[in-house]
This record gives structure tokens, sequence and C-alpha cells, in this order.
């Protein structure tokens, strides 16, 4: 058993991480490689960084002792679906030495792994979009949002950044001056807080500047959102406040009330101190007050612990998780 070895990838649209595991929980090598979702980079580019995490990962390690992986990445149904990219991967798994078989589930499942071994619960997330899911044998079932920006993703980065220049806009039409995250929306996009003599001036440069961009680059206000909540600003208070009720709705569509199954928290908006987070935990307290909240973690070493738990030599899955994901 100590010479088995298991491997996670987690493979976000800007980043890929790899871990390599022995099945008592060691750490034998880790690597990272640039955004390797296919949606988002096309199937050989996300191999090719696959590839190189995977590789980083198993730097140290016979490829020979690894026994099992798991892939996790959104639009985990669109890869598995499309032969020509899971040909790709197929190639940069076999290219990296490797000759076990792997799975590959949605990012959801994964960082809802990274957060709790119980095999029923919920995991929402929220960053630069938002989804949903309620989770049942460790296997993703109803999904809630995740509509992307045009359709949904309500109160995710996305959504708070759009809001915060809808009022801006807002305040620039009825002619008045704009607040402390006004201000700050108005510098990051157009260089300069000043207001032109005449306002719409300056309304149709935010515009311009908004749609010069593809839509989703709204999701780098959030954190002037959150800074300016922090600080007390009216407006974004607001915000946080709507953000956290549209958030804890989208859970409510799927997760049956009183239910006592963990609620797992994901994304950059949910696993830092954020006031969101804190204004998130409130409402989920609220609507289920006796079920545990959890904080996900290492998306790559939750992947692995899924390619661990299927094998027959792990007889107790929860020992290990708590090994690799202590309690603080």
């Amino acid at each position: 058993m100590s010479d088995t070895v298991v491997v996670g990838l987690d493979v976000g649209g800007t980043s890929t991480r790899a871990t390599a595991l022995t099945l008592s929980g060691e750490r034998l090598g880790t690597g990272r490689a640039g955004g390797g979702n296919p949606t988002s980079h096309g199937a050989e580019r996300a191999a090719a960084e696959l590839l190189s995490a995977l590789r980083g990962a198993l730097a140290d390690v016979d490829p020979a002792r690894v026994a099992a992986g798991t892939i996790g990445l959104a639009g985990a149904a669109r890869l598995l679906a499309d032969p020509a990219g899971r040909a790709a991967f197929d190639r940069a798994w076999h290219d990296g030495g490797l000759r076990c078989p792997y799975a590959v589930h949605g990012d959801a499942l994964v960082a809802y792994a990274s957060g709790t071994a119980a095999p029923d619960g919920t995991i929402l997330i929220a960053g630069t979009g938002a989804i949903t899911a309620q989770v049942r044998d460790l296997r993703l079932d109803r999904v809630a949002d995740g509509h992307g920006w045009l359709l949904g993703d309500t109160g995710s980065g996305f959504w708070l950044g759009r809001e915060a220049v809808r009022r801006l806009l807002a305040d620039l039409d009825a002619g008045h001056t704009p607040g402390t995250l006004g201000t700050a929306i108005l510098t990051e996009l157009v260089g300069s807080a000043d207001i032109a003599p005449r306002p719409r001036d300056t309304v149709d440069a935010t515009v311009q500047a908004v749609t010069r961009q593809p839509p989703i680059e709204l999701a780098r206000l959030a954190p002037l959102v959150v800074t300016a909540a922090t600080d007390g600003e009216p407006v974004a208070t607001a915000l946080i406040t709507e953000a956290a009720a549209h958030l804890a709705e989208s859970v409510g569509r799927i997760r049956p009330t009183g239910a006592q199954t963990p609620v797992v928290l994901g994304g950059g908006l949910l696993t830092a101190d954020t006031l969101l987070a804190t204004a998130v935990r409130a409402e989920l307290g609220r609507r289920w007050p006796d079920a545990p909240l959890r904080t996900a973690g290492d998306g790559a070493a939750a992947a692995a612990w899924l390619a661990a738990r299927d094998l027959p030599e792990v007889t107790d899955p929860s020992a290990l998780h708590a090994h690799l994901f202590p309690t603080p």
C-alpha cells in the first residue's frame, strides 16, 4: 500500500495544479502550469498545460506507482462529450508516463470534496461566476445557476462589478456626485474620478470603457466593492447584502428546508475572509441552522482523494480525508 500513488489535478481557467499522494496521505510532489480549461483555451493547449503540471508533480515519482487519477475541471461534461478533446487529454496522460485510468469530474464536485468527506451535501461557489450544486454519494446531482454572465451567475464577482457600474451610471444620470465606490470604479475604468462639465460625457466614457473589453472583465471590479463595503460605504454594503441573498437563494432552489448535511463554500469570494463570505455564512446559518459550514481547500489534493477512495486498498476514506484536510 505504501508504494501506491494517486494523482489529482485541479484544472482552472487561469492555472492548473497537480498533486501526487500516497494512500497514507504523504504528498510526494506538486506541479503548477497555466490555465488548462479546454472550453477557454482549446483542447490542445489545455492538454499541454495539464502535462506540464503533471510532470511537475511526478518529477520524483515513478509513474508506474500511480494506480489512479482524477482530473477536476469546469465543463467536464463538454470534455467527455468531445472525442478530440478527450483524445488530447489521453495523450497528455500517456506522455506523462501514466498507464492507469483517470476520471474526469466537474470542478464543483472537487471543490466540495476539498471541504468535506461527507457523501451528501451542497457546494456553493462564488468567484468570477457563481454556481450551486447538490452532491449525493459524492456525485453531482441537482445544479442551480452557473448560467454564465449573460443569463445568471447572480451574486458573483461579475455581478458585483456590473451592478457597481450600473449604480455609478445611475448617479451620473441623476447629476449626483458619486460616492467612494463610484469614484473608485470611475478611476479604474477611465483613469480619473473627475466628472466632465457635461456629465453625459463621463457616462459615455464609462460605457465605452466597459464595452471595449470582454464583458467578463467586469469581475475585476469586485474587489473594489468588497473593499468599499469593508469601509462601510453604503452602496457597496447594499451590494454585498444583495449578493449574499442571491447566493443563498440559489442554494435554496436545490437544498431541502431543514437539511443538516454540510455546505461547502468555494471560489475566491467565499474562501477568503471577506465581508461577502461573512454575509453568506450568516444567510446560510439563518436558513439552515443545523448545517455545518465548511470552506473549500486544495482542489488538487481533493481530486487525488477522489481517486484514492475508489481503490480497494483504501478502507477508510474519511480518515485519509481528515489527514489531508485537518480541521483548524
